[in-house]
C-alpha cells in the first residue's frame, strides 16, 4: 500500500490547479530514497551499508516506537540489494548456483532454526524450575532424610502409608512456624536484592511492557540476556517466598527474553524488527504452553492477548515454538507423573443442567474479582510509586514476612499455590484426600477455611503483585476461583445431601455421586484468571488441556462467557492493559473501539512545531534544533511562510547525515544544509543517493572572509529525507486516524491541507485525548477530576504518615531492646518527595511529538526507569489522569 491513500493523492490532484506554481519542485523531487531503488541507486554495496548502519543506529534508540512503514521499506532495499548480490556472484548462464540455492534454503530457513532452538531452551528452563521451586517451597516445611535436595513428593515417591524419610523441621509446632516465617523472608530478601541489584527489568510479571514491545516499542535491556537470568534465578525464590505471585506470566517474559537473545545470532533478525516481532510473539505463545503445559492454549493467548499483528505465517511458527517447547518439558518430566504441570487432572463424571445456575453464580465471581482487584491493585501501585520507590527490598521482605505470618495458620494457604490448586481440583475417591476435605464431618469448617483462603488470598494479591520480584497474577488468580469454586461445590454438595429427593435433583443417579466439587474448583479457576486478564477462548482452550475433559468444555464456556459479561459491565480491559495505561506506554489496543466524533484537527499538534526550511537552513541551527528538542523527527517545508510539506527527516538521520558530512570534507562554520534534492540528484545522474552532497563556495575575497568562507558552504540532505510519509486531511475523523496507527505502524503522521502543513498526529497525541475523553465521561456528573485526586492524595499521605509512625516506633522498640547496639537508620526527610515527579506527563508527556530518549543517569541501569527508583517519572500514574 502507498503511504497515501487513494483519496487523499485524488484530493491532491483536485487541488493542483489552485496552489501555486512554486509547489511544482516538490511534486517533481518526491522521490524518497527508496522510490529511487527501482533505479538501481539503493543496490549500491556502499549505500546499502549506509543504509544498515543509520538501521542499526534506530534500532537502539531506547523508549521510542518503531515506524513499521519506515522498516518494512528497509526491508524491500535488503531484499534487493540481496538479489542483485546473488545475481552478481551466484549465477551461472541465467540459473542460480548451488551456493546460492543453498544461501538462499539458509535464508528462508532460519525462522524454523530459531523457534527450534528457542523452544528447546525454553522447555529446558520450564523443567529446571519447576524442579527447582517446588524444592524450594517443600524445605520451608521440612527436608529429606535420604537426599535433602529432594521436594517431599519425590523424598516419599511410592510411599502409601506414611513417609517417614520426610521430616519436620522440629517437633515444636511454634518452632516449625518460626523456621517457615525465616525461609520466607530470606527467599523474598535474595530475590528482591538480586532484581534491584541486577536486573530491574526482571521485577514484575512482564507481560504489559511485551504487548507494547511487541508493538514496536523500544525498552532497551528488557530482553537481554541478564534479564533472562536474573528473571529465571529469582522466580523460584519469589515464588517459594510464599508471596501470593505466580509463574505463569515471568514465563512469558523469559521465554521472549530468550526468543530475543538467540535470535540476535541471526543476520535475518539482528536488524529487522518486523522479522524480530514474529519471533518474539512465537515465544510468548511458548511460555505459557510450557507454564500451563497447553500448547495450543498458548499460541490462543499470544493471539488473543499479546500480538498486534499476527500473519499466518506467524500462527505456524508459535505452534512450532510452543511444541518443541512442551515436547521438550515432556521430555525432562519434571514432576515424574508424565504431567506436564502439577495440577493436571482428569475428569470422567458428567455434569447436570440444574448446575448451570451455579455455574453462573462463579462467573459472576469471576468478573467481579477481576474488576475489584485491577481496581485496588492500580491504587497500591500508585500509593508503591509515589512513597515506596526506594524501598523496594525492605517492602518485599515486609511483604513476605506478613504473608507467612497470615497464611501459616491456614491450611490451603500454608503450601504451594499450585500444590493447592491440584488438592483442590481432584475428585474425592480413593486415597485423593488431603486433610480430611472430602470427609462430611469437616465439610463446615472446609468451608470456613475456604472463605478465609478466598478473602486474604484477594487482599495479598492486591497488595503484591507489583512488588519489585519476579511476580505474575495467573496462578494467584486461579487460586483464588478454585479455593471460591470448591466451597460453592461442598455447599451445592451440602444441599443435594440434605435435600436428595428434591425435584431440583432429579437428574442426579441414585448410587453415583451427583456432585463433584473438584470440577467447581476447576471452573472457578477459569472464571478468576479470566476475569483478571478479560481473556475467554485461550482460557477455555488452556483449561480443556489441563484436563482433558470434553465434557466439560460447555460449563467452561459459559463460565468465561459470564465472567467476560460482568467484567465488560465494571470494567475495560484486564490487568495487563490497565497496567499500560497506568504506566503511560503510547500503545494502541487493537481490541478497543472509539466513538469520538471529533476531526484530526482536534488532536492534532499546531502551534509548537519544530519544522524545517528546505533551504538555506545553517547547520548549526539544525544541531542546535536536535540538541534542545527531544523530538524523533522533524517535517520539511519549502518555507515558513508557505509551509508547503516536502517530507519529513528523522533525528537520527539528521544527525547521522552531519556527522557524516563533517567527517567527509571540513565544512563552513556558517555552512547551511538543503533537504531538496539538487537537478543532479533527480536525474540520478551523479551523486550517491545516500551520501551527502557538499557545494564549494567561492574563493574569499578578504582575509574577513577566509574564517567564514573556508570550506563547504551547502550540504545537500535530501537523500535522508523521507518525501513520501503518510499525510491525512485536517478533517479526517480521529477513528480513522488511530486504524492506521494500529494497521500500519507508522510513528507520526503528518496533517496537510491543499499541500500545505498544518500539523501532524502521534500515538501520543490520540492517547491523550482518549484520556481526557475518559476523564470527562467518568466525572461529568458534577465531580471533577481533580476532587477526586485530591481526596485519594490525601488518603495516601494518611496511610504513609501511618506506617511511618509505625515504622519508627519499631525502630525505637528495637534499640530500647538492645540497648543501642542495633539501630535501625531514620526515616529519610521528606519521604514522599517523589510524588511531585509521579504527577509529571511521563511517556505521553511533551508537546505532541514522541521522545525519543529520557535524560537517564548514566551512574544507573536502564531498568531503572521502571522498577521505581528513577529521578524522573517514568508513567503517567493513576491519579494524574
Amino acid at each position: 500500500m502507498n503511504s497515501r491513500s487513494s483519496s487523499y493523492s485524488a484530493h491532491s490532484q483536485r487541488q493542483s490547479s489552485l496552489v501555486p506554481e512554486r509547489r511544482l519542485p516538490r511534486r517533481r523531487s518526491t522521490l524518497s530514497s527508496v522510490e529511487r531503488g527501482h533505479h538501481g541507486a539503493s543496490t549500491d554495496p556502499a549505500v546499502h551499508s549506509i543504509t544498515e548502519e543509520i538501521a542499526e543506529i534506530k534500532r537502539y534508540e531506547d523508549f521510542t516506537t518503531i515506524d513499521w512503514v519506515q522498516d518494512d521499506a528497509r526491508e524491500q532495499l535488503r531484499r534487493r540489494a540481496r538479489r542483485k548480490e546473488n545475481a552478481t556472484f551466484f549465477a551461472r548462464e541465467g540459473i542460480l548456483g548451488w551456493r546460492g540455492k543453498l544461501r538462499d534454503s539458509y535464508e528462508a530457513g532460519q525462522a524454523w532454526i530459531v523457534v527450534t532452538i528457542v523452544g528447546a531452551v525454553i522447555g529446558v528452563n520450564a523443567a529446571a524450575l519447576n524442579i527447582i521451586t517446588e524444592w524450594l517451597s517443600d524445605v520451608k516445611l521440612g527436608y529429606c532424610t535420604t537426599a535433602f535436595y529432594l521436594n517431599e513428593q519425590f523424598c516419599c515417591w511410592g510411599a502409601e502409608n506414611g513417609c517417614d524419610e520426610w521430616k519436620r523441621w522440629t517437633s515444636f509446632g511454634l518452632a516449625n512456624y518460626i523456621i517457615y516465617f525465616i525461609f520466607s523472608v530470606l527467599f523474598a530478601l535474595v530475590s528482591a536484592f538480586l532484581v534491584k541489584q541486577y536486573a530491574p527489568y526482571a521485577a514484575g510479571s512482564g507481560i504489559s511492557e511485551i504487548k507494547c514491545i511487541i508493538a514496536g516499542f523500544v525498552m532497551q535491556g528488557f530482553l537481554d540476556f541478564k534479564t533472562f537470568l536474573i528473571k529465571s534465578i529469582c522466580l523460584p525464590l519469589a515464588i517459594a517466598s510464599g508471596l501470593s505471585v505466580g509463574k505463569e506470566g515471568p514465563s512469558v517474559h523469559y521465554a521472549v527474553c530468550a526468543g530475543n537473545v538467540i535470535s540476535r545470532y541471526f543476520d535475518k533478525y539482528r536488524r529487522n524488527a518486523a522479522k524480530t516481532r514474529e519471533i518474539l510473539t512465537a515465544t510468548a505463545a511458548a511460555g505459557v504452553a510450557v507454564a500451563f503445559g497447553s500448547p495450543i492454549g498458548g499460541v490462543l493467548f499470544s493471539l488473543e492477548e499479546m500480538a498486534t499483528y499476527f500473519p499466518l505465517k506467524t500462527l505456524w511458527r508459535s505452534y512450532f515454538c510452543a511444541l518443541v517447547a512442551t515436547a521438550v518439558l515432556a521430555a525432562m518430566n519434571p514432576f515424574r507423573t508424565g504431567q506436564l504441570v502439577m495440577f493436571q487432572v482428569k475428569y470422567d463424571r458428567t455434569w447436570h443442567f440444574f448446575e448451570i445456575i451455579f455455574f453462573i453464580l462463579i462467573g459472576i465471581f469471576g468478573g467481579l474479582y477481576g474488576a475489584f482487584v485491577i481496581k485496588w491493585n492500580l491504587r497500591a501501585q500508585a500509593f508503591r510509586k509515589i512513597y515506596l520507590t526506594k524501598y523496594a527490598i525492605p517492602e518485599a521482605v515486609i511483604l513476605a514476612g506478613a504473608t507467612a505470618l497470615l497464611c501459616y495458620p491456614n491450611m490451603f494457604l500454608r503450601i504451594d499455590m499450585t500444590e493447592m490448586m491440584e488438592m483442590l481440583f481432584l475428585e474425592c475417591e480413593g486415597d485423593q484426600d488431603y486433610d480430611g476435605i472430602c470427609e462430611a464431618k469437616n465439610r463446615w469448617s472446609m468451608i470456613l477455611s475456604l472463605f478465609i483462603a478466598t478473602t486474604l488470598r484477594i487482599l495479598l494479591v492486591i497488595v503484591s503483585y507489583g512488588c519489585k520480584v519476579p511476580a505474575g497474577i495467573f496462578v494467584p488468580s486461579m487460586a483464588i476461583g478454585a479455593s471460591f469454586g470448591r466451597m460453592i461445590g461442598i455447599l451445592v454438595q451440602a444441599l443435594h445431601e440434605s435435600f436428595p429427593n428434591s425435584h431440583f435433583f432429579s437428574a442426579c443417579e441414585p448410587d453415583v455421586a451427583c456432585i463433584t466439587p473438584g470440577t467447581y474448583a476447576f471452573l472457578g479457576a477459569g472464571a478468576a484468571l479470566s476475569g483478571i486478564m478479560h481473556i475467554t477462548i485461550s482460557v477455555t482452550v488452556i483449561m480443556f488441556e489441563l484436563t482433558g475433559a470434553l465434557t466439560y468444555i460447555l460449563p467452561t464456556m459459559i463460565v468465561v462467557g459470564v465472567t467476560k459479561a460482568v467484567g465488560d459491565r465494571f470494567g475495560k480491559g484486564g490487568i495487563a492493559d490497565r497496567m499500560i495505561w497506568f504506566n503511560g506506554f503510547p500503545f494502541l489496543d487493537n481490541k478497543e473501539e472509539h466513538s469520538f466524533g471529533v476531526p484530526v484537527s482536534q488532536v492534532m499538534t499546531s502551534d509548537d512545531m519544530s519544522v524545517l526550511p528546505s533551504t538555506n537552513f545553517p547547520v548549526s541551527a539544525a544541531e542546535d534544533i536536535l540538541n534542545s528538542t527531544p523530538y524523533s523527527g522533524f517535517p520539511i517545508i519549502e518555507d515558513r511562510e508557505s509551509k508547503i510539506l516536502l517530507g519529513y527527516i528523522g533525528r537520527t538521520e539528521l544527525r547521522f547525515a552531519i556527522d557524516r558530512a563533517r567527517k567527509q570534507g571540513l565544512m563552513s562554520p556558517v555552512a547551511k544544509c538543503s533537504f531538496a534534492p539538487s537537478s543532479s540528484s533527480q536525474l540520478g545522474t551523479s551523486a550517491t543517493p545516500a551520501t551527502p552532497i557538499i557545494s564549494s563556495s567561492p574563493a574569499p575575497l578578504t582575509f574577513d572572509d577566509i574564517a567564514t568562507s573556508s570550506g563547504q558552504q551547502t550540504v545537500d540532505f535530501s537523500p535522508f529525507v523521507d518525501a513520501t510519509p503518510i499525510t491525512v486531511h485536517p478533517r479526517l475523523p480521529l477513528e480513522t486516524e488511530m486504524e492506521l496507527f494500529k494497521k500500519m505502524g507508522p510513528r507520526v503522521i503528518l496533517v496537510e491541507h491543499r499541500g500545505r502543513l498544518v500539523g501532524l498526529v502521534t500515538v501520543k497525541d490520540c492517547l491523550k485525548f482518549q484520556f481526557k475523553v475518559e476523564a470527562q465521561e467518568t466525572n461529568g456528573h458534577g465531580v471533577g477530576v481533580g476532587h477526586e485526586e485530591g481526596n485519594g492524595g490525601r488518603q495516601q499521605e494518611m496511610l504513609w504518615k501511618g506506617m511511618a509512625r509505625v515504622g519508627e516506633w519499631m525502630a525505637d522498640k528495637i534499640s530500647a531492646l538492645t540497648s543501642g547496639r542495633l539501630r535501625l537508620p531514620p526515616r529519610r526527610a521528606g519521604g514522599s518527595a517523589s510524588a511531585s515527579t509521579v504527577a509529571g506527563d511521563g511517556w505521553l508527556g511533551g508537546r505532541g511529538e514522541e521522545r525519543s530518549s529520557l535524560p537517564v543517569d548514566d551512574n544507573r541501569h536502564d531498568g531503572d526507569i521502571l522498577d521505581g527508583t528513577e529521578d524522573i517519572d517514568a508513567g503517567v500514574e493513576l491519579e494524574s489522569r
